[in-house]
């Protein structure tokens, strides 16, 4: 095994540091937040820290870093509407989803700028990325700040899903198999992996070690 203290990490090259603490946390789901500002400006970025905070009331959330260059874009397209989508990076469009991280100017709408469509559904006042697998309206609840780095842990309520469902990856109890839906999670600041789906337990018991229900399917058949 490879180490480091806190006192080496702290010295690090900035690069290395970089690299070395958002790669130890494993492969983190690749979503892009659309937004659109009251005017009628886009947004379109690449996040990679959308979580689970509940699920009644449905709540997701995800970290805002600060901003080095003054884009703000999502961040003040969000307080002024309340609304936004987060959406699942197919495995097919990793480069036009990574693209969306350039700074681009206010004015540019990314969509357009990286080859990615916009889609809108009734029933919800929000844009999302037609070539998404997986498409989620959010309406905005509160900011939490993080005062030890300065990032902020936005949180919001989901108010619409779109799922692609032509790979049957839905099953009859609404548990996604989200290997066949071709999604890509991201490791770092600049790597891109997809998914397999390696093992399925039942509720764990004391007493009763998992079994692994996908390979025991897999052996009868």
């Amino acid at each position: 095994m490879r180490t480091w203290t806190d006192k080496e990490i702290a010295n690090l090259d900035q690069v290395k540091r970089l690299h070395l603490i958002n790669s130890i946390t494993g492969i983190k789901p690749a979503n892009l937040i659309a937004t659109e500002n009251p005017e009628g400006q886009c947004n379109l970025g690449i996040f990679s820290s959308v979580v689970h905070l509940g699920s009644q009331p449905a709540l997701l959330g995800f970290v805002l870093r600060p901003s080095m260059n003054g884009n703000r874009h999502t961040y003040e397209n969000i307080k002024s509407t309340g609304i936004y989508t987060i959406n699942a990076v197919d495995q097919n469009c990793v480069d036009k989803a990574h693209y969306t991280s350039a700074p681009f100017d206010r004015e540019a709408c990314e969509f357009a700028e990286v080859g990615l469509n916009r889609k809108q559904y009734d029933g919800f006042d929000g844009i999302f990325v037609k070539e998404s697998p997986i498409q989620i309206g959010m309406e905005f609840l509160q900011e939490i700040p993080i005062e030890a780095n300065q990032t902020r842990l936005i949180v919001g309520e989901v108010k619409f899903v779109a799922i692609q469902d032509s790979s049957g990856a839905i099953d009859p109890i609404n548990q996604l198999d989200l290997s066949k839906l071709n999604l890509s999670g991201i490791s770092g600041l600049n790597r891109y992996y997809s998914f397999e789906h390696l093992a399925e337990f039942d509720q764990a018991r004391v007493g009763e070690f998992p079994v692994n229900k996908k390979i025991s399917l897999h052996l009868l058949n």
